[in-house]
This record gives C-alpha cells, sequence and structure tokens, in this order.
C-alpha cells in the first residue's frame, strides 16, 4: 500500500478494465455472476489505544444559534445571562450545582496526595481581573495536572483574535456585573455548546493547583479549564488526552496525526500550507517510561506538547552562498528557560547570517519565554508526533491573518449515524454487510495549486458523537474508520454501491486503521474525479453517530450517495402473487355485514376484518388501534373516521401487496423480517428511501432483536404511503412543499 492508503491492485484493475472498455466497446461494470477478476481480499486492521478515551455528553448545554426546544438541544439548560441577572438581583454569587466544589469534580479514581480548598479569584488576591494586559500565549502556565496536550491548544488560540473571543466570550469580568459566574464554549460534534460555570477553583495554601498565569490576579485560562473540565466531568479526565482534541474542540476544526518517523516526503510543504491556511499545529516527543517529563540533552522536555507558531522558508546569507532554510517556531506551554538550545536556538551562532530585515520579519527575540527557532531538519530528528488542526474557512477574519496566511480549506460535512441491523454494517472484513454502510460521493475537479502531479489533496475526517448518553463521565469511544473508493468514469454503478462493487473493487485509502479514538482522519492525494467514502465502525452493528468531514485545497462537491426518497414500481413478484380482490370477495360480504346502514367501517370495525383476514401473518395476536386508525386516516379524504368500500377496496390491494412482501422476506416464517432486510422489501413494496429514513424507520418499528414484525412493517408502509402522497399533494414536483401549520397539523396528527 502506498502513502495515500492506495493499493497497486486497485489501480490495475481500473487499467485492466479502461483497456476492456476500448477493445470490446462494453461497459465493464457488470455485477454478480459477470463481475470481472478475483474477488479483493482486503483487511482492515484494529487498534486500541491504551488509555480509552470518552465522549463527553452535551444533553444539559446550550446550543449556540438554536432556540428552545429543539431537536438537539436539551429540554433545560444553564442560561449564563438569566443565572448572572438572578444572582445580581438576589445579591448572591453563583454555585454551580452540576459541579459543585467537591472532590468529585477534581477526581473520579486517583486522589490528590494534598487537601484542596475552593476559593474565588477574590479570595487568592486583592485584584483579580479576566484579563491583565490583553491575553497571550505567555499567560498559559502548567500545573500539577497532567493536560500539557490542553495548554498547547490553549497557547494556540491566543494566536487568534476571533478564535479566542469564540471559546471566551468578552461579555463578562469582575468588574461589571459580577456575580461569580463565567462562560466559554467549546465544539461538540458539529455544534458551538455554552458551559457555564461558577468561579470557584482549586487550590493549595492559596495558590491555584491547575492551569494558571503567569500573572497572579488573572483568571482567563484556569476559568477556561474549569470549563473544560466541566465538560468532560471532571479535572482528572482531562489527564491524557491529545492537542489535536482540544484543538477541534476549541475551532471546530479538523486535525491530522502524523507519526515522524513514517512523515510523506513532502511534510514540510503539508506544515507550510497549513500554516498559510492558520492551521493550528502541535507536536510532542515520545515520552520516558521511568520519568515524567523529563528533559533531553538538547533541552527539550519528553512527553510534552509543544505548539507550532510558525513556519517559513528563511532567507539565509553564508560567506559562500545565499538561499533559504525551512525553519519553525516552536512554544513550550511552560513558557520559561526550557527551551531547544541546538541549532538555531535563542542566540546562536547561525542568526548571524540572517539577514537584519529578515529578523525584524521574523520578530526575533531571545527572552527566556519558552518560545525557540529551530531548523525543519533537528525538528524531525527530535520530535515523535506532529498534530495539526486545519480551521473551517468561516473560522478566522481576514484582517487578523499574520502575512501570508491568507488561504482558507475547501470543506464539506455530513451527519450519519449507524443502526444496529440497518446502516451499521461493520468495515470491508464483513463483505455481506459492509455495503449496508452510509455512503458520501465526493467529486474532485481542480488540481492543487503548484502540484507538479497533477492531484487533490483531501482531507477525509470522520468524528463519533455522544448526543443521547446521559452518563456523567461520558460514553466510551467506538472503533470506527473509513475506506475510499474510486467511481468508474464510465459504466453504470448502483446507488448506494452495493455488495458486488466492494466484492471486486479494491479501496484506493482508507484510514490508517480502525481505533478506538473520538475522531479519525486521513489525507490523501488523488486524480481528479468521483470518490465514494465510507465511514463505518470495525465490528457490524455497533450503533453511534457520526460527523464525516472533507477538507480539500480546492473545491469539492459532496453529497449523500443513495437513492431519492420517492415510489417505484411494486416488484414483479408481488404482482404475480396477488390477483385484486372482486366484489365476490369474502372480505366484501364480511366488509357489507360489518359496515352497517352506512355503508363504512371505522377503525374497530376495520379491525375486526383485518385480524380474521390476516390472521396467519398476525400469528394470533392481531392489529394494534394505531395501525388500523393510520389505515382509516390514510384513506378518509372526507375526515368522516370510516372508510367506504370503494375505500376499502385501495387499502385492501395495498394490504395485500404489502403482505405479499412480508412473506417474500420472512424467510423463516417468524412472523417478522430482519432490519437488514428492510430496504429491499421497501424497494419491494414500491418504496425508496435513503440511509437517513432507514435509520429514522428501523428505530420506529424495529424490535430489541432487530427485526421487524408483522404489524409493524404494515404500520411503516402505511405512513410512508401516507406522508408521501400527502407530500405530493401540495408539491409542484419539486423538493419542497408548502403547508400552513393548520394543515400541517390535520394531515400529520389525524395520519
Amino acid at each position: 500500500m502506498g502513502q495515500n492508503g492506495g493499493m497497486d491492485f486497485g489501480a490495475m484493475l481500473q487499467g485492466a478494465g479502461k483497456q476492456l472498455l476500448n477493445q470490446g466497446g462494453q461497459a465493464l461494470m457488470q455485477y454478480g455472476a459477470q463481475a470481472l477478476g478475483n474477488i479483493i481480499n482486503e483487511v482492515f486492521q484494529k487498534k486500541e489505544v491504551e488509555q480509552k478515551r470518552f465522549l463527553p455528553s452535551i444533553k444539559n448545554y446550550k446550543v449556540l444559534g438554536e432556540t428552545r426546544p429543539s431537536s438537539f438541544g436539551p429540554a433545560t439548560y444553564q442560561d449564563f445571562k438569566d443565572i448572572r441577572s438572578r444572582c445580581l438581583a438576589e445579591n448572591r454569587l453563583f454555585e454551580d450545582p452540576e459541579f459543585p466544589a467537591v472532590d468529585r469534580s477534581l477526581y473520579y479514581k486517583e486522589r490528590l496526595d494534598r487537601p484542596i480548598t475552593w476559593l474565588r479569584p477574590g479570595e487568592i488576591c486583592d485584584d483579580p481581573q479576566l484579563f491583565v494586559e490583553g491575553y497571550s500565549r505567555f499567560d498559559v502556565q502548567q500545573g500539577e495536572l497532567g493536560d500539557c496536550w490542553l495548554l498547547a491548544a490553549v497557547a494556540n488560540l491566543t494566536l487568534h483574535r476571533k478564535l479566542f473571543f469564540q471559546v471566551v466570550p468578552d461579555d463578562q469580568s469582575f468588574d461589571e456585573e459580577y456575580a461569580g459566574v463565567f462562560h466559554f464554549r467549546f465544539w461538540q460534534y458539529g455544534r458551538w455548546v455554552d458551559v457555564v460555570i461558577d468561579d470557584r477553583l482549586p487550590t493549595y495554601r492559596g495558590k491555584l493547583v491547575f492551569l494558571h498565569s503567569s500573572e497572579r490576579n488573572e483568571f482567563w485560562s484556569a476559568l477556561l479549564e474549569k470549563a473544560y473540565a466541566k465538560l468532560h466531568g471532571s479535572y482528572e479526565a482531562l489527564k491524557g488526552g491529545s492537542t489535536c482534541e482540544a484543538m477541534e474542540d476549541f475551532t471546530g476544526g479538523v486535525t491530522e496525526m502524523y507519526d515522524i518517523a513514517e512523515l510523506p516526503p513532502n511534510f514540510y510543504t503539508i506544515l507550510l500550507k497549513a500554516y498559510e491556511r492558520n492551521s493550528l499545529s502541535g507536536c510532542s516527543i515520545e515520552p520516558d517510561p521511568n520519568i515524567l517529563e523529563a528533559e533531553t540533552p538538547a533541552g527539550l522536555i519528553r512527553g510534552h506538547a509543544y505548539s507550532v507558531t510558525r513556519v517559513k522558508y528563511v532567507d539565509i546569507e553564508t560567506p559562500g552562498r545565499s538561499g533559504k532554510i525551512p525553519l519553525l517556531r516552536l512554544r513550550n506551554p511552560w513558557g520559561n528557560e526550557a527551551e531547544w538550545n541546538g541549532p538555531w536556538s535563542d542566540k546562536s551562532p547561525e542568526w548571524r547570517f540572517i539577514p537584519e530585515s529578515e529578523k525584524e520579519e521574523l520578530g526575533l527575540t531571545f527572552d527566556d519565554d519558552g518560545e525557540f527557532w529551530m531548523s525543519y531538519k533537528d525538528f524531525v530528528n527530535h520530535f515523535s508526533r506532529v498534530e495539526i488542526c486545519n480551521l473551517n474557512p468561516d473560522s478566522l477574519d481576514p484582517e487578523e491573518c499574520p502575512e501570508g496566511c491568507t488561504k482558507k480549506w475547501e470543506m464539506s460535512v455530513f451527519e450519519g449515524e449507524w443502526v444496529r441491523g440497518v446502516t451499521a454494517g461493520g468495515c470491508r472484513n464483513y463483505l455481506e454487510t459492509f455495503w449496508h454502510n452510509p455512503q458520501y460521493t465526493v467529486t474532485l475537479t481542480d488540481v492543487d495549486e503548484g502540484d507538479d502531479e497533477n492531484k487533490c489533496t483531501i482531507i477525509v475526517a470522520l468524528m463519533q458523537k455522544n448526543r443521547r448518553s446521559q452518563r456523567h463521565q461520558g460514553l466510551e469511544c467506538l472503533t470506527i474508520g473509513f475506506a475510499l473508493y474510486r467511481l468508474p468514469d464510465y459504466g453504470h454503478v448502483p446507488k448506494p454501491l452495493d455488495i458486488n462493487f466492494f466484492k471486486y473493487n479494491a479501496s484506493v485509502g482508507r484510514s490508517q486503521a480502525f481505533i478506538n479514538l473520538r475522531e479519525v482522519s486521513a489525507r490523501f492525494k488523488l486524480d481528479p474525479g468521483s470518490y465514494v467514502i465510507v465511514p463505518s465502525t470495525f465490528e457490524p452493528d455497533e450503533e453511534g453517530e457520526f460527523l464525516v468531514r472533507v477538507f480539500s485545497e480546492k473545491s469539492n462537491n459532496m453529497t449523500e450517495n443513495d437513492e431519492d426518497i420517492g415510489m417505484g414500481d411494486v416488484d414483479d413478484r408481488v404482482k404475480e402473487q396477488e390477483p385484486h380482490p372482486e366484489p365476490a370477495d369474502p372480505v366484501r360480504e364480511f366488509f357489507t355485514r360489518l359496515a352497517g346502514s352506512d355503508g363504512e367501517v371505522d377503525w374497530q370495525e376495520l379491525k375486526e376484518i383485518l385480524d380474521y383476514a390476516m390472521r396467519e401473518e398476525l400469528q394470533g395476536q392481531g392489529f394494534s388501534k394505531d395501525v388500523c386508525r393510520s389505515m382509516i386516516a390514510m384513506l378518509d379524504k372526507d375526515g368522516s373516521g370510516g372508510l367506504g368500500f370503494e375505500e376499502f377496496k385501495t387499502l385492501w390491494i395495498d394490504l395485500r401487496n404489502w403482505r405479499a412482501v412480508f412473506r417474500l422476506y420472512d424467510t423463516e416464517g417468524r412472523g417478522a423480517i430482519p432490519a437488514a432486510s428492510l430496504r429491499d422489501a421497501l424497494h419491494s413494496a414500491g418504496y425508496t428511501v435513503n440511509a437517513h429514513v432507514l435509520n429514522v424507520l428501523a428505530h420506529r418499528y424495529g424490535s430489541s432483536d432487530g427485526s421487524i414484525a408483522f404489524d409493524d412493517f404494515i404500520m411503516c408502509s402505511v405512513r410512508l404511503k401516507t406522508m408521501i402522497d400527502t407530500f405530493k399533494g401540495r408539491s409542484s414536483g419539486g423538493e419542497y412543499a408548502t403547508f400552513s401549520l393548520e394543515e400541517w397539523l390535520n394531515r400529520t396528527v389525524y395520519a
């Protein structure tokens, strides 16, 4: 496999296909028994991180940009302005009941070795301020918590004003309207959430224990850390994270991780392009297993997260020649004299070869501030891994971008879900179900600027979400990954891609491994064309929600690779089985007997008819009253609450068709069909739905064992038909229809 995850065999197969197409003039993509070549034998690997990560729950936080109530946001949440107003009116300081000043907010496993006192900033110093002379990366000093990864991200955040105030709102202070309440904003699973805290902070002997500022009376960084700890459940939960995670939570960007031992040859260009697009970068050295944060002879700290604050080819003039040298500027979050002491370090002799004008442009200083320069060569020789956070196109204010940092990524994003038995197909190792996973098409047309190979760079990121969990400590991460497939430029392929496509076509890229992290991402260089991304869990039937994002240097067109919702033809096998009922049918006699003088049946009478007519499938259970009421509503045009014989006849034809479909897929005669067959069963009934609708139907009508009972299948079919007919009745043939609130309620409540 090559650097970008492509497999030579896939290229060979495509080449062979084109050759055949030219020779024979016949389309290659024939599926099933006529497919070309051998079955592709791809094996995907699974990895586990040593320290399990948990997904925070955001059920009780305000989601920015959404009004209450919301399908995503919680029914109740802490509102910063409401709390502050109430506290000021009652002349009291806020005490947060959701993150109290007690031990469980500090740790869930490892107790601290000293007594902690929770103090407000006004009890720590005389003149507390949120900011002292503004904010900068030098305000971030590490405390006793092993969260230098968080500090490196915070230091990076301070470099961009718009990003900083997105996370640290400037509508709060210790002077005006102070009520002991503050709020901070973090990006979680595609939304910005507002986290409210009180300002009681953990101290020992009057000093802050954790993150703090170099100024004794400056508290923005300590309060930010507390809000982030609350989001994760405790301060201890912040141990052992990654700079990637924090940088994403502060920016909404997409992160990449690189092992220095396996760098692509153009990695300095990747760093430079990332810097030009205002990406935030961090790096670290493998820790010493015996010594916490051991110092190397070169002055670097092992197991410590550094932030990369500048990437530049610098002009150099030596007595023999002149040219450019690739340099990087790094910062140690300790913000002290613990700095690199090799070439290009503070006051090293190499700087005498740099013209004064260049030094001025670099803003060169040689203070004991934790910031230093080093050459790219030394950088790759001394560091172990690099993390890059690529920002959304709208994250930054163009006016505040440093010189040379004016470019932006193009971004596409989709949300999806894996549902057991329906769209949770597992990885390609499970070929029979892999094609059930959600699929996304991305089309690349423009090659990268200045790319000699005429290729397109894309970054694919798959993030799992926790929107439902009530667990205080969060939800354990699933093992996730993705694969990337090239669509042929010729011939027809099904939509979504089916089992035969994956059987005979290799992936051209994939995530490095399936791993139990919140997010996996990978960078690819691809030829222009259309590709399908298939995100999945490693094993089938693992349920979860996800966000898939694609960043590219030039524009990308991303869509769901799925069917359009609508109605199609009924399966021929169904048509053959079910002749239409004639008036002489025994059901007609039964109808006439029950309908009485008004010639209509209500839901109870309908239930009596159907329980008798469909007794075999119902296995003695009978239809529920909800199903019968919905059937009446589907065809009751005059709102009388009953059906005449002609309306009943129409219903009966539909029911016999649906029963015939059910029999096709209830292969074991259990009176239930597997959820995995739901899409095919609906096809046979004449409906096409996409993965989103399929997931909703499985949640609504599926049982806990992953099957769908007969009356639930009938109810599902009734609802689909009713809602599609309702939409078509108000649509002019497009994707939208207009309803007044009254009309909408009439149709949906009655149905």
